[in-house]
């Protein structure tokens, strides 16, 4: 599941991509995606058509990200709340050939925009900028059994795609609807915002209950951090994973909090850690990936003192560490 650098740079993607333009038309092909939240959910023909007929017509406004959560504004207040889960995926099609996501992109030849069906051309060569987990190169015809959703944009078209269909996009006709149902207020500060202080992440560590690791991904205390960055900060700051939070003192607490800004920052400026399937919107993996120092290398040598790695299981993720250089 992609964490919050990944989740940060495919945000950027976007909103360079489609905030401005205007939906067209909305076709859900499978009412589950965005029935509720669940892995197991019902699909609902009622939540289908309000998707569908309450976003026709709406301007992206902005695009915003909470934890590993993408949010859509729309001029009309409406929201669009999505999350990729384990291999959800947006792919755009700009109708601008050599269209560029980036200032120091190289053009991309984008295919013309869909026919009447909802269809790219079979003239069209596939050119799509894809964030999120890529489909494969045969499946770049789109739409695919892969597709689920297609929005035709005044300038292009945006399809979201999910081979194990554990993502959802949700629709909210207003910001206090959303806001109501989604209680973002009860989880942790954002890493990278001016809140999340060494003070504020020691006040929070020092009564909590639970091994540092769970309490890194619990989403309470700080937000978006998964496997791969608490495994790395952990590493960092030299603190063994298994520890109790409350056994932290003020001094490894500056040094975690120290480390999470800068391990994150530099994940989100090299494009993420491009494990397993996960791509930027440009398609291009990210690069952080190369600078893991624990992160799936149980058994390997420890990059400072050269023992081998460790792992351990912790809320049934297999946790990286090494017994020697953390304490």
């Amino acid at each position: 599941m992609p964490e919050l650098p990944e989740v940060e740079n495919l945000r950027r993607g976007l909103v360079r991509a489609i905030v401005g333009q205007k939906i067209k038309r909305v076709e859900v092909r499978r009412s589950k995606i965005v029935s509720g939240k669940g892995n197991i959910r019902p699909a609902s023909f009622k939540k289908k058509r309000e998707f569908e007929r309450g976003l026709q017509g709406e301007v992206f406004s902005a695009i915003e990200r909470r934890a590993k959560n993408l949010i859509f504004r729309f001029r009309s207040n409406k929201v669009l709340l999505a999350h990729l889960k384990m291999s959800g995926q947006f792919a755009y099609y700009s109708e601008r050939r050599g269209f560029r996501m980036f200032s120091n992109d190289k053009a991309v030849n984008a295919p013309r925009l869909p026919d009447g069906q909802g269809g790219v051309r079979k003239n069209a060569k596939p050119a799509p900028l894809i964030g999120g987990h890529p489909i494969e190169l045969s499946e770049h015809h789109l739409p695919n059994k892969h597709t689920h959703i297609i929005f035709q944009l005044s300038r292009g078209v945006l399809y979201y795609n999910d081979t194990r269909m554990f993502g959802y996009l949700l629709y909210y006709p207003d910001s206090q609807a959303f806001e109501q149902e989604n209680h973002f207020g009860l989880f942790g500060s954002e890493p990278l915002s001016r809140n999340f202080t060494a003070k504020y992440l020691h006040n929070s560590l020092k009564n909590k209950k639970g091994n540092i690791k769970s309490v890194l991904m619990g989403q309470k205390i700080v937000t978006g951090l998964g496997n791969i960055y608490t495994d790395e900060c952990l590493f960092a700051a030299r603190i063994l994973p298994y520890r109790p939070a409350s056994s932290l003192s003020p001094r490894e607490t500056t040094k975690l909090h120290k480390v999470i800004v800068n391990i994150l920052r530099r994940a989100i400026k090299t494009g993420g850690s491009s494990v397993a399937t996960y791509r930027l919107l440009d398609e291009t993996r990210g690069n952080y990936a190369r600078e893991h120092q624990v992160y799936g290398k149980a058994g390997k040598q420890c990059p400072l003192c050269h023992k081998p790695l460790a792992k351990m299981l912790i809320q049934s993720r297999t946790t990286v560490f090494c017994p020697r250089c953390q304490k």
